[in-house]
């Protein structure tokens, strides 16, 4: 089957399933035709093919039900998402603590994993925590860990977690989450020189329908973010932006370690070659673009965190975060994000074992490309 008529396919069936047909802005297809092309490429097993088609047919549906949500209700597209505070940065920089930790204070709107991978309906503030879909997402995550059991010791969301941004632009075929799952030379090319403008209008959009029935102050975060932040912030003109920063050496020898254990679930192909130079260079592109982005728009406002400091002192860390954010860390919130560092010990699955070595990379060469992280 040729590209066309896969996309056709795929997009019947995502009609079909839903009842809907209004895929919205076509620039979609522009993502979803470089992912296509490169399926090929990343040497799926039977169960890789089954695993991608499924994740494509997921984020085609939810883009649908999406588009009509926005669509037929118009107050939710005229309301603000006002001031949304981003955490930006590295993969393996602390990111995920850090989104935890501010996703403990409840004045705070998290991206919860379960509503980003099924957001319609939009959730409703009352049960945000238990809303019955929490239950699929997490037999979701019970199926990878079965089939990948060792995953879950390099990185693990709860559904009832908050996740990253790449789901919701995964919808618009834009996203870093599709080369986690599988080895994309022909996607990755095209997203580190893709438009991304578009990608986020609709990473608006989604933000606007799930906050049409659970409003708050958005926490958010993703490491994807770094390579398009000119386009996060003609969407958020007002976001504040924190910025998370290691020593590269540790960065990017975990970050192989993710993916090549990642995605070896649906290939039994070596992919380390490929692995090694392409997540250096998304690395450097991620650490580049968000500098120049710094420099390009000086009235916007940034806070640097350091991963020792964050890994040290947590609490410090927030607390200076929620200044910068114009909000006090009161007692009450304090103890529950202590009552989270407890839940979430780094180590609780089993200790994350990597090295440069097994990528064929030197300290000195990462050091160099990353100057700056």
């Amino acid at each position: 089957m040729d590209t066309t008529d896969a996309l056709a396919a795929l997009e019947a069936d995502a009609v079909a399933a839903t009842g809907l047909d209004d895929f919205g802005d076509p620039s979609y297809r522009e993502g979803l035709t470089a992912l296509v092309d490169s399926l090929g490429e990343a040497q799926l097993t039977e169960l890789g093919h089954a695993a991608l088609a499924q994740q494509i047919g997921t984020a085609l549906r939810n883009r649908l039900r999406i588009v009509d949500w926005h669509r037929t209700r118009p107050a939710v597209g005229e309301a603000s998402v006002g001031a949304p505070l981003f955490v930006v940065g590295l993969p393996r920089t602390g990111t995920t603590l850090l989104s935890g930790l501010l996703a403990a204070d409840p004045r705070r709107r998290a991206l919860y994993r379960w509503e980003a991978t099924d957001p319609v309906p939009p959730p409703e503030a009352a049960t945000l925590t238990t809303d019955p879909r929490i239950a699929t997402a997490e037999a979701a995550s019970g199926l990878l860990d079965a089939l990948n059991p060792g995953f879950k010791t390099i990185h693990h969301e709860p559904a009832d977690g908050p996740t990253e941004c790449v789901t919701l632009l995964a919808q618009h075929f834009t996203s870093l989450l599709w080369e986690t799952l599988a080895n994309l030379p022909t996607y990755g090319r095209w997203l580190l020189a893709a438009d991304q403008h578009a990608a986020y209008a609709h990473h608006r959009m989604v933000l606007q329908v799930l906050q049409s029935r659970a409003p708050g102050r958005w926490s958010l975060k993703s490491p994807h973010h770094g390579l398009a932040l000119d386009a996060l912030l003609a969407q958020y003109p007002d976001a504040r932006v924190v910025v998370t920063h290691r020593d590269p050496v540790p960065v990017i020898g975990s970050l192989c370690s993710l993916v090549r254990s990642l995605s070896g679930t649906f290939s039994a192909a070596d992919h380390t070659a490929y692995i090694r130079t392409h997540w250096l260079d998304v690395a450097a592109a991620i650490v580049e673009r968000t500098a120049a982005t710094r420099s390009r728009h000086p009235t916007v406002a940034f806070l640097d965190v350091e991963y020792d400091r964050l890994v040290a002192d947590p609490i410090g860390v927030v607390r200076e975060i929620a200044a910068f954010d114009g909000m006090d860390l009161t007692a009450g919130v304090e103890a529950r994000m202590r009552a989270f560092l407890a839940a979430h010990a780094a180590d609780r699955f089993g200790r994350h074992e990597y090295s440069l070595a097994d990528f064929a990379l030197h300290p000195d060469e990462v050091r160099e490309r990353l100057t700056g992280a």
